[in-house]
């Protein structure tokens, strides 16, 4: 006599969040940093755009993706497509690509995209509201910057949105940092180590 027997197999995946996160602190750092005029040029900011900003951010999507977190996915693959596309068009800028595309390159075909982004960051920002304060934080910054990306690229008020972008880039950079903190180490001590705040409990899932 046969008897067909099952096994099932569990796989646990560790929350890629804070690899995500330090992906955007560090390119938001740097990015920040020229658009406040602290450092110059763009040279030593696209390696961080395509290395932390994209690839790290894509490596958290796939992750996420298995965790059926639909949220975080989305998130980080959006982000992530973002900086490997922000890297492409400084080098397009610079005149890697040839001087046709640099002399050819319409500043407001990017304020179209940031337009977009901010629509869908304004989303996203709604779903944050019940993840934690400090992802919420983080969004809210991220509207800010991408309303500010927006309106400069369209040349609507550039000096004062261009500022605006530049403090709302550097602190999505500062506040991610924590957040990478905080997800490392409440994983690793198995208790709230470094608070980030309770869903707000406005949207609750419907019964």
């Amino acid at each position: 006599m046969q008897t067909d027997s099952q096994t099932k197999v569990k796989i646990i995946n560790a929350d890629p969040s804070a690899m995500g996160l330090f992906g955007l602190a560090i390119v938001t750092l740097v990015a920040s940093s020229q658009k406040l005029g602290i450092t110059d040029g763009l040279s030593y900011a696209i390696p961080w755009a395509i290395f932390l900003g994209a690839f790290a951010q894509l490596f958290a999507c796939i992750q996420d993706s298995k965790r059926n977190n639909t949220f975080g996915t989305t998130a980080f693959g959006a982000y992530a497509f973002f900086w490997f596309a922000m890297g492409a068009n400084w080098l397009i800028k610079m005149g890697v690509f040839g001087s046709t595309l640099a002399e050819q390159a319409d500043g407001k075909q990017l304020g179209f995209a940031f337009a977009g982004y901010l629509v869908f960051t304004l989303f996203m920002t709604l779903g944050a509201v019940e993840a934690n304060k400090v992802l919420l934080i983080i969004f809210i910054l991220i509207d800010f910057l991408f309303l500010g990306l927006t309106f400069d690229a369209f040349g609507v008020a550039p000096h004062v949105f261009h500022t605006i972008a530049a403090y709302a880039e550097m602190g999505i950079g500062i506040v991610s940092l924590y957040g990478t903190g905080a997800s490392v180490l409440n994983a690793h001590f198995g208790y709230t180590f470094l608070p980030i705040g309770k869903p707000s409990g406005i949207f609750r899932p419907k019964a």
